[in-house]
């Protein structure tokens, strides 16, 4: 071991190599490649890399996987003159080993316990494998769900998201960063990625550093108060200056402001992208642009490989700012041990460890359970009784083209592992192990996901009419929501929604269950069918938990992270909207008022909205007072009691709404929630504090400010489900 890893504290170990290094043994350390084998990512071919390793000119590598590949690639590190380890990352953005659900139906399950704990399956899993680094969590705000990214981050809400922004954090990285078992965080994409125009991936960003400050922040702040270890900038230009080489974002704000330690990664290729976008004419002016904004690693671009030193070299860049990235880079490796230990996460004893873990399937079906969301449930009139829960003495019809699904269940963003045909139960095969054989008189996939054929829309209704109830599955294929899978349509892909049509002809109650990795729009089905759950891509534990959630023996608690449109003409669309100077009061409302004339302006389902099998009721909501002086706080109260039958889980909400202030405020904003868990017959008092953080917001010059005046207080189970408001006022 050469001496300056040995002493010091790591800042002054970090010092001593960095005077050891040469300016191109520095610029190695800014470059990331990708391995030759794909596991979640595209592969790049280059005979020299293994040269370049053990040259000292690269400083990490992504898509390697593996004790025996990382192994093999950092004895390579080890022959350099330096001996810098490399740093391995990796895209583990719903579990590695074990597959949770998307994240963003993980966020719809509004617990952040659970997803902290989910978090940290993964990077148990991962760090076992070798790997020191995920690119999770995505934190960008997303109000568009023709994004196809939706699918990968907390949904529209700026408050949610900084929460589950926390928590994932935590989840990967721990206490503190250098625990064998976890890994380094990411928080990408900054910024304002998740506000393509369009909803079209890769597209421009334009709106005002207000909004920017507002909504699409928040959640990178959070992370960087979490701790997170690393940021990913953005494909988007914002405002006409891409994200890579934007000044303002990574060295005024992020660095600058908000004193972030960290370093800062280019999305792939996205330096040299700058050449596209038309700010650099060529690669040499993009690692400059990149350099200078505050980019230190570039990921598979070879603009700073390829540029940075002669940039360096004619005065261009100062030295200065090269040290800084290094620095950066040099820290988090020495925080993870790797000059004590290259090795310490190349263990073949924890790889074998994680491969078929029972624990961790477990903090998956529950992470599972808990994202499913019930969006209608009606009673069925030859019963008198809700669709759902399912009855064990009612024929059932499955019908639909994902009773019999297996991978689609992983969802985009999943590492496809060789056996997973084996470890996926379908929702069929679920299904038929709760309920009695007597129960399901069979299966008739009707049509597939997205062709035009209704060929098998004969053998479904001839099932159908045997059956007291349909179960029909239906839903996007996996690969339909993800990166570069935006779509102009979102309504149910190929003949599904004709197939219900056809089965709701036959008057037969129907229970619909739509996966999918974004909100989806359906209006016949939201009309006419008798219960909707929405399960979207669970993971690994699909099956089982959608079983669980259909028979009982989970009742559904899940919310939605984002509104769901009555059709695409209303997007972009969000619950935290401004006000107008002509406002619709209703949805009959329409003439010289900011509506639609052919649509209602309420979307299909609010933000917020969940079903449960049991019934909550709010009463008695108090103040504990209501004027608010200085740095004073007020307190909110209410009783909450489960009046159904069985036991639940509520998750109450906190909205305000600030009256009159120097700019036009939302309608509702969520300040804070609580998930609450009653036994029938249970009552709990439930408190809020409210404090002058929760009624700040960034004015015109973007400082943080509570302004005097009166403030609503909303308390529901919804955006649009408010059961009580009060009146606060704040003076100075």
């Amino acid at each position: 071991m050469l001496g300056w890893a040995q002493r010091g504290s790591i800042g002054q170990r970090v010092e001593q190599l960095l005077k050891q290094m040469t300016l191109v043994e520095k610029v190695g350390q800014l470059n990331q490649y990708s391995g030759d084998w794909s596991h979640t990512g595209p592969v790049t071919m280059d005979p020299e890399k293994k040269q370049q390793i053990r040259d000292g000119k690269l400083g990490s590598m992504l898509n390697v996987v593996g004790v025996k590949h990382t192994r093999e690639l950092q004895e390579l590190a080890m022959q350099s003159r330096l001996k810098i380890p490399l740093l391995f990352g990796q895209d583990v953005i719903h579990g590695f080993r074990t597959t949770f659900p998307l994240p963003l139906a993980e966020a719809a399950s509004w617990d952040l316990e659970a997803m902290e704990a989910g978090a940290r399956v993964a990077a148990k899993e991962a760090s076992a494998w070798g790997i020191h680094w995920t690119f999770a969590p995505m934190v960008d705000i997303a109000r568009d769900p023709r994004w196809g990214r939706v699918m990968e981050g907390a949904g529209e809400d700026p408050y949610l998201g900084s929460r589950i922004a926390e928590a994932r954090v935590r989840g990967f990285q721990g206490k503190q960063i250098g625990a064998v078992d976890r890994v380094l965080a990411c928080a990408k994409h900054f910024a304002a990625y998740g506000a393509a125009v369009g909803g079209r991936d890769y597209n421009s960003v334009d709106m005002s550093l207000q909004q920017l400050w507002e909504i699409y922040l928040p959640p990178f702040l959070a992370s960087v108060k979490a701790g997170v270890a690393t940021f990913m900038n953005s494909f988007n230009d914002l405002n006409g200056i891409p994200a890579t080489g934007n000044r303002y974002l990574q060295r005024d704000i992020l660095k600058g402001q908000w004193k972030f330690p960290g370093f800062v990664v280019s999305d792939w290729g996205s330096i040299g992208e700058m050449i596209n976008h038309g700010t650099a004419a060529n690669s040499q002016e993009a690692a400059l642009s990149a350099i200078l904004a505050g980019s230190d690693m570039d990921m598979e671009s070879r603009a700073y490989r390829d540029n940075l030193a002669q940039l360096v070299q004619e005065g261009k860049v100062p030295i200065r700012l090269v040290d800084d990235a290094v620095r950066r880079i040099l820290t988090k490796k020495f925080e993870l041990g790797l000059f004590d230990d290259p090795y310490r996460f190349s263990d073949s004893v924890r790889e074998a460890s994680v491969w078929d873990n029972a624990e961790h399937k477990a903090v998956a079906r529950d992470m599972a359970k808990k994202s499913i969301v019930l969006l209608k449930n009606d009673t069925i009139s030859s019963s008198s009784q809700p669709a759902l829960p399912l009855a064990t003495n009612v024929r059932y019809a499955l019908i639909g083209p994902h009773w019999r699904s297996v991978r689609d269940h992983l969802g985009f963003w999943s590492s496809d592992w060789p056996d997973d045909s084996i470890r996926i139960k379908t929702n069929e095969r679920a299904l038929m192990e709760r309920l009695p054989a007597s129960s399901i008189l069979g299966y008739a996939r009707g049509c597939a996901v997205d062709d035009s054929s209704t060929t098998g829309f004969a053998e479904a209704l001839e099932l159908a009419a045997q059956a007291d109830v349909i179960l029909l599955n239906l839903g996007e294929r996996r690969d339909m929501s993800g990166e570069a899978k935006s779509r102009s349509n979102i309504h149910l892909p190929g003949v599904q929604e004709a197939l219900f049509n056809a089965l709701h002809k036959t008057g037969k109650p129907i229970v619909v269950i739509l996966h999918a990795g974004r909100p989806m729009v359906f209006p016949s089905i939201a009309q006419h069918a008798h219960a909707i759950v929405y399960a979207w891509w669970l993971g690994l534990e699909a099956g089982p938990a959608l079983a669980d959630v259909l028979t009982g023996g989970y009742n559904p608690s899940g919310r939605l992270p984002m509104t769901f449109p009555r059709s695409e003409g209303q997007i972009p669309i969000y619950y935290n909207y401004l006000n107008t100077g002509r406002p619709a009061q209703s949805d009959d409302h329409v003439f010289y008022v900011s509506a639609y004339n052919d649509l209602p302006n309420s979307p299909q389902y609010a933000f917020g909205h969940g079903l449960s099998y049991t019934k909550f009721t709010y009463s008695n909501l108090r103040l504990l007072d209501t004027l608010m002086i200085g740095q004073g706080k007020i307190r909110v109260q209410l009783d909450l009691t489960n009046s159904g039958s069985m036991a639940g889980t509520e998750t109450i909400q906190l909205y305000i709404r600030d009256r009159v202030a120097s700019l036009s405020r939302p309608m509702k904003q969520l300040k804070d929630f609580q998930q609450v868990n009653l036994k029938p017959n249970e009552t709990k008092t439930i408190s809020f504090t409210v404090d002058r953080e929760k009624l700040s917001f960034y004015n015109e010059q973007l400082k943080w400010v509570a302004e005097p005046g009166d403030f609503d207080i909303m308390i529901g189970a919804s955006a649009r489900d408010i059961r009580f408001t009060k009146v606060i006022r704040l003076v100075r």
